[in-house]
């Protein structure tokens, strides 16, 4: 299969879908490699790098596309990547479609297959492709944070582990799943006083077992939320309905019951945010204030750390993408339950029932296109 990997545009992306080691792997299975020049080059892989692992270089980014029958990405497509989609192709990356209303009928006018990294599952019902990068974001969630509540950058002055004879800061975690358990253990490990909201009891049991009882952990209410808003020095909002936008739990009102400089990560940007206030800003300009809170709501985190994100994100995919190459989309797919729910658009038509909810539009099931 001839497998295209162009070179991220989205502002500040530094990731890239596949490592020369990932690459490697590929052309050892006898498919063909391209990958676009300089499209390692922010995660600290050279052009050098692909050509010794066996991949080819293309400098123009239109011949790279049009030769292609797999097109792996990171991020979701721009505007004018989805100009160069065509029916027969296949797109697999980040789609985050929930949200996306302009871009799913994007895809769905270009009539290529579109699989989502995000919405494949694993037989635990976990989203093995989303966790990685949701490690990541959980993590750099916090670091985020505690810069931003430096007085400098708007926040209110707070040091989140305190000092002897200092209280620590709080931070409350809205939603307990891999960002939340991640971004909860690097408070932890900072010395903040944490406390994870979520609606599963089991989930809540593992993380209280998990961290011997270290940080608190509440059933999620909307009394626990306006708790958590007048308490918190920083909140992180980490919850996810997959495939869907996301809930809006702290509206613009609540802001005024939180203290001056206090700071919102919303980790749930990709999927519309989880506060009302929230909008997509980029790592070019990270925040923004409202009503006196700072606003951290970067769609793509990860790209930040880029070669830790762009290694970690091949060791998920890997498997997944020498399926699709080995077996072409409709068999790989057949073949696995779990890589099904990956399948969002295909040949002008939604295939994922939440991204069709969320516009009104007719879904398919994906089942029925592979048989």
């Amino acid at each position: 299969m001839k497998i295209a990997v162009p070179k991220e545009i989205k502002n500040h992306e530094y990731r890239v879908a596949l490592t020369p080691t990932g690459a490697r792997e590929l052309v050892a299975r006898g498919h063909s490699v391209t990958v676009q020049a300089n499209a390692g080059e922010g995660a600290g892989f050279s052009d050098a790098d692909y050509e010794a692992a066996g991949a080819s270089l293309e400098a123009n980014v239109d011949t790279l596309w049009a030769g292609a029958e797999l097109i792996l990405k990171v991020k979701e497509p721009q505007s004018e990547e989805v100009a160069r989609l065509s029916r027969g192709q296949t797109l697999f990356t980040y789609l985050h479609l929930a949200a996306e209303e302009k871009l799913t009928r994007g895809l769905m006018k270009s009539g290529a297959t579109c699989i989502a990294y995000e919405t494949v599952t694993d037989r635990q019902g976990g989203l093995p492709l989303l966790a990685p990068m949701s490690t990541v974001a959980g993590r750099m969630a916090v670091q985020a944070g505690a810069h931003s509540l430096e007085k400098a950058q708007g926040g209110s002055g707070v040091l989140l582990p305190g000092v002897p004879g200092v209280a620590p800061g709080k931070v409350a975690v809205i939603g307990g799943g891999v960002v939340g358990e991640n971004a909860a253990r690097m408070a932890l490990g900072l010395g903040a006083e944490v406390t994870v909201l979520d609606k599963s009891i089991p989930r809540l049991e593992v993380l209280d077992d998990r961290y011997q009882g270290r940080m608190k952990t509440v059933f999620s209410t909307a009394d626990a939320i306006d708790e958590a808003v007048r308490e918190s020095d920083l909140i992180v909002g980490a919850v996810l309905i997959p495939g869907a936008a996301a809930p809006k739990l702290i509206t613009r009102a609540m802001l005024a019951d939180m203290k001056p400089g206090s700071v919102l990560v919303d980790v749930a940007i990709d999927q519309g945010g989880c506060f009302e206030t929230s909008r997509a800003t980029t790592h070019a300009e990270p925040t923004y204030m409202v009503d006196g809170i700072v606003h951290y709501c970067v769609a793509n985190m990860p790209g930040a750390v880029a070669r830790t994100s762009t290694q970690a994100l091949t060791n998920a995919t890997l498997p997944f993408v020498i399926a699709l190459a080995d077996k072409g989309w409709k068999r790989a797919l057949a073949d696995d339950a779990h890589f099904m729910p990956g399948l969002n658009v295909h040949d002008g038509q939604v295939t994922y029932r939440a991204v069709g909810e969320a516009f009104g539009l007719d879904s398919v099931d994906p089942a029925s296109l592979v048989r």
